[in-house]
């Protein structure tokens, strides 16, 4: 028997994904990014962990998120407190993983039609 996810119609998938790009439907992109089911920020700022700021929280929160996939890269690397605690005080949940398990768990969370945001740093 074969399985497939079916997902709603129209919304943004990570289709592939390598240590600088992602593919957002037939997209490419080569930059660091913000992708919820029906937005897609293609220029985010910040690059790494070490660049991410406070000023670099609003495009995030502006999409209203449920919970917010980061990706960190090839490897899992956690922001600051101060960055993480933003969230808390929201209460929005933040899960950090390296870019294969977060595209993975962005694309799980978006087809159960969860409030989902995968905020992807790129080189």
């Amino acid at each position: 028997m074969k399985f497939t996810q079916q997902s709603p119609a129209g919304i943004n998938l990570i289709r592939r994904y390598g240590a600088d790009f992602v593919v957002i439907g037939d997209e490419e992109i080569r930059r660091s990014c913000l992708v919820s089911a029906g937005a897609l920020v293609r220029d985010w700022a910040p690059r790494s962990v070490a660049e991410l700021g406070i000023e670099h929280l609003a495009p995030i929160f502006d999409l209203a998120p449920e919970v917010v996939v980061l990706s960190t890269g090839a490897t899992q690397k956690f922001p600051r407190a101060a960055w993480r605690a933003e969230f808390s005080a929201r209460r929005i949940g933040i899960e950090i993983m390296e870019v294969g398990a977060a595209c993975r768990t962005y694309n799980v969370l978006v087809g159960e039609e969860r409030k989902v945001v995968g905020a992807i740093l790129l080189p």
